[in-house]
């Protein structure tokens, strides 16, 4: 099925607009050796992307209490972003999807806002936003905050917009939300966890949004 247009798109950014894995996991092995763990797989920590890293934590080191976790969430902040994203890379027609689609434009990531915008800088994607809106100090994907955010700043309906994610968590904050969702295969996400929230199209490159000439 085609996609058709929309006059809101919400993008998750970490395996729907940048293949960062490498910089994610490269930071979160950092964080676990220096606690002496340099025995977990990064096809492990793969499955953690556009999760909150709590739940990592909490369960590598169940016995640990929240204050452990947050230390370590802070070790990792400081981390991430000191790799300069040197092994991230944009996906294929990425920067063309986002140059020729029409349409407001913002982002629905469980990165800070701060760290959203600083990666979509580097790549070149920044100005093809209207606002950038990160997880910040409210409940992340599977929860609908995020989304709630982005409508409330760009003053739309859940009705007009569409949330392209690689996710099982993109797929249901976007029902929760009320807004369409577009699930992409080449990310990190579980297909049968998005096809568990039955999303409204799916596409295999982003230029798969672009109105058909």
């Amino acid at each position: 099925m085609s996609v058709p247009t929309f006059p809101v798109y919400l993008f998750d950014i970490d395996g729907t607009l940048l293949d960062s894995a490498a910089d994610i996991c490269g930071a979160v092995q950092t964080v676990l050796v220096n606690t002496e763990r340099s025995d977990v797989p990064d096809a492990y920590l793969r499955t953690f992307i556009g999760k909150h890293l709590i739940d990592l934590f909490s369960e590598l080191f169940p016995d640990s209490g929240a204050d452990r976790y947050d230390q370590l969430l802070v070790d990792y902040r400081a981390i991430y972003p000191a790799r300069g994203h040197q092994m991230t890379k944009l996906y294929p027609g990425v920067k063309e999807a986002l140059s020729a689609l029409g349409g407001l434009k913002s982002t629905a990531t469980t990165k800070g806002t701060p760290t959203a915008r600083a990666v979509l800088e580097k790549f070149g994607l920044l100005p093809h936003f209207h606002h950038v809106q990160g997880t910040d100090g409210f409940p992340c994907k599977p929860q609908p905050d995020v989304i709630y955010k982005s409508l409330e700043v760009l003053g739309v309906k859940p009705e007009d917009c569409l949330m392209v994610g690689d996710a099982g968590p993109d797929m249901e904050a976007g029902r929760r939300a009320g807004v369409k969702t577009c699930a992409v295969r080449y990310g990190y996400g579980n297909v049968a966890e998005m096809e568990a929230w039955q999303p409204d199209y799916w596409i295999d490159d982003l230029r798969e949004l672009l109105p058909s000439q």
